[in-house]
């Protein structure tokens, strides 16, 4: 039966509204017996719930389900009075709308939360919760691109004089040569890397393996560092002081925002290193899906965001050519 209905609902779908699908479409299913008993007592924070434990089970990262669960939740605040499966999408836009009001955001972030309710609600549609995602006519919010800048040779050997310690020293190396997230690099095992081989294996979004390279300068510096360690933590990095625990994401970026500040460089953070060394790597001629598969990309467009072409290699370029 529930066949037949799709079947009616989806020839209908071009002579009807999608309030007037979803009439239909619960007329039917009383009248005919189609009820799914699983959802029909099923409340909003339920539907959240199971779409976010589809997405742990599709391996996304405990940061980024926090993000769904936030961002769709304050939906739920803000839409109480209405059920999942009867918002439309002038409902969501009209909340898009306010949010971006109260708020005060940028269309970048209005458009990241847009990215995050459109995931939730093509879920629902999927998997046969709703009739049609409401989030279907809700585009892409068209925000400024600025290009993002890179640290340079001399801010880099700037840093690497700036350091105080062994530690930092072997940090800057390894982030810059390998291209890792910091998420990566503080999961990071003493026994995870190759000397020999100047490689790690390290495990990126949903939990993806894939092998990153450093070079000799990085490798002199780790090992130094890793020498004068004197605690039997088995961490690649880890705190200054005792009692040496492992160093989380935010002592990382800290610690590299203290000391971009103290030389007086532009935004030192960890994602920089990692820009760096894409758009580095890109200059001297590496393919880029070589550089896609070190950073461990699904998707090459999001490698070409990363690796910015320096504007001076553009001029030079266009002399050669068309001079």
């Amino acid at each position: 039966m529930q066949k037949r209905i799709v079947t009616v609902l989806n020839e209908m779908s071009e002579y009807l509204s999608l309030t007037q699908m979803k009439k239909l479409q619960e007329v039917m299913l009383r009248e005919l017996g189609g009820n799914r008993p699983d959802i029909e007592n099923l409340s909003n924070e339920d539907y959240l719930t199971k779409f976010l434990e589809a997405k742990r089970v599709e391996g996304c990262s405990g940061r980024t389900i926090k993000y769904y669960q936030a961002t769709v939740e304050h939906l739920l605040k803000d839409m109480a009075k209405f059920s999942i499966r009867k918002m439309t999408t002038e409902d969501i836009r009209t909340y898009l709308m306010e949010y971006q009001k109260i708020n005060g955001c940028s269309n970048v972030t209005i458009d990241n939360v847009r990215r995050n309710l459109s995931s939730f609600f093509n879920w629902l549609e999927e998997e046969d919760y709703i009739l049609k995602s409401p989030m279907r006519r809700i585009h892409k919010i068209r925000t400024k691109k600025a290009v993002k800048t890179t640290i340079s040779d001399e801010s880099m050997e700037k840093l690497r004089d700036g350091c105080d310690n062994l530690r930092d020293l072997a940090m800057i190396d390894f982030l810059y040569a390998t291209g890792i997230r910091v998420g990566e690099l503080v999961n990071l095992n003493i026994d995870d890397v190759d000397f020999d081989g100047r490689e790690c294996v390290v495990y990126g979004k949903g939990d993806k393996e894939r092998r990153v390279y450093f070079d000799a300068k990085a490798k002199v510096h780790l090992k130094k560092y890793l020498k004068s360690r004197k605690d039997g933590n088995n961490a690649l990095f880890v705190t200054l002081d005792a009692p040496y625990d492992r160093l989380k994401i935010s002592g990382v970026e800290i610690r590299l925002r203290q000391m971009g500040r103290k030389l007086n460089l532009d935004r030192i953070h960890p994602h920089k290193f990692r820009r760096t060394m894409a758009t580095r790597a890109i200059d001297k001629g590496m393919p880029i899906e070589q550089v896609q598969k070190i950073l461990g990309h699904s998707q090459i467009d999001t490698t070409m965001q990363y690796a910015m072409v320096n504007q001076s290699n553009v001029k030079a370029a266009h002399r050669r050519f068309m001079a």
